[in-house]
């Protein structure tokens, strides 16, 4: 007989001030959303999480395609879809997160460039149907403890990288009580390569974002400075100061 798959956690939010929270059934944050600019990132990991607009032409941002493993409050969808006009789909396990997001955090109906999909991430990265079709893979993966990423072994980013185009980027969120940064830093570093993948400082409350790209580059830094003028004149991401707290990892 098949074993059941465990049940899925309980999705509520809370309020504060201007602040909604989701949460799957603890206190943990599993994504936030300003009530007066829905459409705005608010956590600053998060914004991280869009830190490969920094390896592309911005003329072309609006050509490319963008996948979220994880919908969280479907901040990164809802910004990539509304914000930066990409097609984007994102791969969600939980059909109550996907629920939540539309009663709550406004998220809005599938349209031809918006496709939020049931599934499990681990399945998607091994299927054929994505691969080499993905510009920007944003990939946070959390159970209702926030303990370790759910997914996060060199199989599973290696089947991550077999989703990108030649130009593409993966971000992923770094965080959890019992997880080890190294361990999983190296590896990304296996499935990438050398010189592939960079990383920013821990932020205040311990996320760290990794980057790793398809196909290593190393702009110049005057290069990554004009593309951050560009990025926070016209997406309002502070990304000046990513600069300062990025770096290719080591």
């Amino acid at each position: 007989m098949k074993a059941s798959a465990p049940a899925l956690p309980e999705v509520n939010f809370s309020d504060h001030g201007d602040i909604r929270y989701l949460h799957l059934g603890t206190e943990w944050v599993q994504g936030s959303m300003r009530l007066d600019a829905p459409y705005e990132i608010d956590l600053e990991y998060v914004q991280r999480m869009m830190a490969w607009l920094l390896f592309v032409d911005p003329t072309t941002v609006a050509k490319r395609h963008a996948m979220q493993l994880g919908l969280g409050a479907a901040s990164l969808t809802k910004f990539c879809w509304k914000k930066l006009r990409m097609a984007t789909t994102a791969i969600e396990l939980n059909p109550q997160v996907v629920a939540a997001c539309r009663i709550w955090f406004k998220l809005p109906a599938d349209d031809a460039r918006l496709s939020v999909v049931l599934g499990d991430a681990g399945e998607v990265v091994m299927h054929a149907h994505w691969r080499g079709r993905i510009d920007a893979l944003q990939v946070d993966l959390y159970d209702h403890e926030a303990a370790a990423p759910v997914l996060d072994s060199e199989a599973f980013y290696s089947g991550c990288r077999t989703l990108l185009t030649e130009d593409g980027c993966m971000t992923v969120n770094l965080f959890g009580r019992t997880s080890s940064y190294e361990t999983s830093l190296a590896r990304i570093q296996a499935a990438f390569g050398d010189g592939a993948v960079w990383a920013f400082r821990p932020t205040r409350e311990g996320n760290t974002i990794v980057l790793a790209l398809r196909t290593p580059v190393h702009p110049l830094r005057g290069e990554l400075a004009a593309r951050a003028e560009t990025i926070q004149t016209r997406w309002g991401l502070p990304a000046r100061k990513w600069l300062r707290v990025f770096k290719p990892a080591t």
